[in-house]
């Protein structure tokens, strides 16, 4: 079990897709897990999530030495770690749904929720939606430009735009995906997103960052 992939299981859901699509995707070995010394010997780290920021940030600090886990294999041992929608919220300073909650403070920046600029847009956002890559991050190994499945309300402002790796446009620009070093977090669905969805997992799975 050492050489499992981590997908950690705080209570956030979507465990069973991400699940599938990493195994489509081609990995062998896949713990879903709320077991912090798994995730200590994890050589890859997932962390999925559906619903509040707040729920998913009290659902995964209940779980004891959990968070202590984490941030010794992503920020100390620097294993390459890959957020999704709430789960890569939660890389921020805080999450303005429901009340201030604290998040993981990985990745500077707070969510807030999606401001409706334009009448004809809906909130939450939910479909396919175009992700091109900023010009900074246009040679990222893991991120490709394409069509993914969205479903969210509030959305990650990072303090420093050298952190915002792929953009969308919602009635205007939304952070679709955020990367520092071995850190990645999308704010779509990849298990969702068919073809281009398991292609990043694929990536994921080969990844080498520096």
């Amino acid at each position: 079990m050492a050489e499992a992939i981590a997908l950690i299981d705080y209570g956030a859901g979507n465990l069973h897709s991400v699940y599938n699509a990493l195994k489509a995707a081609g990995a062998e070995h896949v713990a879903v897990t709320d077991d912090p010394k798994l995730v200590r010997g994890a050589r890859r780290i997932v962390l999925p999530g559906v619903g509040s920021f707040r729920a998913c940030y009290e659902g995964l600090t209940s779980i004891p030495g959990m968070v202590d886990a984490l941030e010794e294999r992503v920020l100390g041992d620097r294993k390459p770690f890959l957020g999704i929608c709430v789960g890569m919220q939660l890389l921020a300073d805080r999450g303005l749904e429901h009340g201030t909650t604290p998040g993981l403070g990985w990745i500077p920046g707070e969510v807030q929720l999606i401001e409706r600029t334009d009448p004809n847009i809906r909130v939450p956002h939910m479909g396919w939606n175009d992700v091109g890559l900023t010009p900074h991050h246009g040679d990222h190994e893991l991120l490709e430009e394409g069509e993914a499945y969205f479903l969210h309300s509030y959305h990650f402002v990072p303090e420093d735009g050298l952190d915002v790796a792929a953009m969308t446009d919602h009635g205007g620009g939304i952070v679709a995906a955020v990367a520092r070093h071995n850190i990645v977090g999308v704010q779509f669905h990849p298990e969702k997103s068919q073809a281009f969805g398991i292609d990043l997992m694929r990536r994921f799975l080969e990844w080498k960052p520096v």
